[in-house]
């Protein structure tokens, strides 16, 4: 990061802005050129482990499936800018068909896993999906069910082809023919042509976000948006070819996607899946068995894990480093993190899918307690910067506002939508997050919540976020939320989702002001009190206070 002169006496104050400087150059490839890079430098090493099928693949072996799979759905039909949907939990065939797509120019549409009939027909649509690999189902989702639902409601669906099965097999052994030139046309040579023309400027997925209010929006990234950073993410958590990377976090967000595969597959480092979806065990089984020296996961996912009844009998000495993101990370869930888990080089990483998706990122050499209490700093190559919501002007050092990025993380925009684009990127190609944020005078950004998530109660201004990590503080809570709901008097009241510990008492709203009494102002301690077992999640892992907010009006009976 740039440095900057600090204001002195007299001096105007420096803005909340900063810029990423790195002796690094942005990777001018796409995913399928640097994949062949890899490959040529690593052939050999381990690229993708699917623990629960005990399958792996070679960087070498691997890249050939890929070719495989990319010639399959080009002989399919499918052509550079088709949108080619994938539906389905972390499975090998996933991340193959990521680096298939891109090997031939379709956009990838990724689709969220715990979609039902009604949100996977709005996205097939919207996107206009021509061909849609899924799995047959997961836990209690029929994919396959829900495919023939709506299919006849897609106009653009052309081809379905289903993961484990004969169309995927048929589809995969199209493809080896033809690489094998048994096919009667030259596979290698078609895709080099085919690769020539792509740009690093094409789309190249489209993602779309959580919609908490009305349909989700289709971020529309390129290669260079994606590919960029994967790899300066991988860059500054130190990843090289001997780095094994276990991925509990799902591929259809750029968590595992992006900040997961590309970091991986530009340093020659491996992919570990431990299982389809999360569960705490399969992931600490995978770390062991399969030496990992990176792990990811969302607060929620550490938590699990270091509360699993058998966590001590796991050998976790092989990680050093791993990322914590898409939600706040709580200051004590880190600490343990960094002491029971030995991940001494953990980084927090801060984003949205909109900006590829990471903008700030702590940093290996961060003290222990900048990589605790902060975001870190704006990552290589992008800029960022605080206003005011209200006025649009940076913020000094140390005064809150939202925080906004720009560089070549920012999305080309949302799919077919230019007026919501307009809403989101502002005319000097600023993305607006509508995050709460502090930077101060080295340039650290905390995160201290959602614009939307703020409470106001009685005139005074609140960060839940801070009240939050107050409330880790206390012995018998497993994790808390919380919530701002209506309120005849001060127009809204604090309440807090909480979890306990094993074997505590539930939390009382009596209580929890004795422990706060003293500690936090009186106005800050919430009023009311929700035990609960599991918070409403998005399937990312992050908390859904829309979600929290409507069910206490009805717990409470509140308007």
């Amino acid at each position: 990061m740039s440095s900057a002169i600090a204001s002195g006496p007299g001096q105007a104050p420096r803005p909340s802005y900063a810029s990423g400087t790195s002796a690094t150059e942005l990777l001018g490839d796409t995913i399928g050129a640097n994949l062949e890079r890899t490959v040529a430098a690593f052939g050999d090493r381990d690229a993708l482990v699917d623990v629960p099928s005990a399958r792996r693949w070679s960087y070498r072996e691997f890249a050939a499936e890929v070719d495989a799979v990319a010639l399959g759905l080009l002989s399919s039909g499918v052509a550079k800018g088709d949108r080619v949907g994938i539906w389905a939990p972390n499975c090998p065939e996933w991340t193959i068909t990521q680096y298939a797509t891109a090997k031939i120019g379709a956009i990838l549409v990724t689709v969220n896993p715990a979609y039902r009939a009604h949100e996977l027909r709005y996205v097939l649509n919207q996107s206009g999906v021509r061909t849609l690999v899924a799995a047959r189902g997961f836990k209690s989702s029929d994919y396959a069910g829900m495919i023939g639902q709506v299919r006849p409601e897609v106009a653009s669906l052309e081809d379905v082809i289903l993961i484990g099965e004969d169309a995927w097999s048929r589809l995969a052994e199209a493809g080896r023919a033809e690489a094998a030139g048994r096919a009667g046309t030259a596979g290698p040579e078609r895709l080099a042509a085919i690769g020539a023309e792509l740009s690093p400027d094409d789309p190249i997925n489209i993602q779309y976000t959580s919609g908490t209010t009305g349909f989700p929006k289709g971020a529309t990234l390129t290669h260079h948006n994606i590919l960029n950073n994967g790899f300066f993410v991988g860059e500054l958590v130190g990843y090289t070819e001997r780095d094994r990377i276990v991925l509990p976090v799902p591929f259809y967000h750029c968590f595992g996607m992006v900040m997961g595969n590309l970091a991986a597959t530009s340093h020659g480092a491996a992919m570990i899946i431990p299982g389809p979806g999360f569960e705490p065990k399969a992931v600490l089984r995978a770390v062991q068995e399969e030496g990992a020296t990176s792990l990811y996961g969302v607060p929620t996912m550490f938590i699990a894990e270091l509360a699993d009844p058998d966590f001590a009998s796991f050998d976790l000495t092989t990680l050093r480093t791993g990322i914590m993101a898409g939600s706040p990370c709580p200051v004590e869930v880190m600490k343990q993190v960094i002491e029971r888990m030995g991940m001494s080089e953990v980084s927090i990483c801060y984003g949205m899918t909109e900006t590829s998706p990471v903008s700030t990122q702590t940093r290996t050499d961060d003290s222990v307690d900048r990589r605790v209490s902060t975001v870190g700093r704006v990552g290589p190559h992008l800029e960022v910067k605080i206003i005011d919501p209200e006025t649009g002007r940076t913020t000094a050092r140390g005064e809150p506002g939202e925080l906004c990025t720009r560089g070549y993380s920012v999305m080309r925009g949302y799919w077919n939508e230019p007026e919501k684009t307009a809403e989101a990127i502002d005319a000097a190609r600023w993305m607006h997050t509508g995050d709460l944020a502090v930077m101060d005078d080295e340039g650290y950004v905390s995160i201290t919540g959602r614009i939307k998530d703020m409470v106001i109660r009685g005139g005074e201004n609140i960060y839940p976020r801070e009240i939050e990590e107050f409330l880790y503080t206390h012995p018998d809570l497993l994790d808390a939320q919380v919530i701002g709901v209506p309120d005849a008097k001060y127009g809204e009241e604090l309440m807090a989702w909480v979890r306990m510990r094993p074997g505590a008492e539930p939390l009382t709203a009596e209580k929890l002001r004795e422990f706060c009494a003293g500690k936090l102002a009186h106005y800050k301690i919430p009023r009311y009190v929700h035990v609960v077992d599991e918070f409403p999640m998005t399937v990312t892992g992050k908390v859904r206070k829309v979600e929290m907010r409507k069910r206490a009006a009805e717990i409470l009976g509140l308007d």
